[in-house]
């Protein structure tokens, strides 16, 4: 059993707020490989040309690299 990870770094955009926005990275990473942990290092916004509130989120993930 492999007891490498990588280690990685995305940002999640949502207008619904960082909980969205940390859930919909997650999800995304964790389709292309399983996710084993992360962790939300940053939050951010801004406010669109529409006049919309966008929230962003860096997060840092971990997965193994051999399962």
């Amino acid at each position: 059993m492999s007891k490498s990870f990588e280690v990685i770094e995305r940002v999640g955009i949502s207008t619904e707020g960082f909980p969205e926005a940390v859930k919909e990275v997650i999800l995304e990473a964790n389709s292309e490989k399983k996710v084993g942990w992360f962790e939300v290092i940053e939050e951010r916004g801004r406010v669109t040309a529409e006049g919309k509130i966008e929230f962003q989120v860096k997060v840092r993930i971990g997965r193994k690299l051999i399962d």
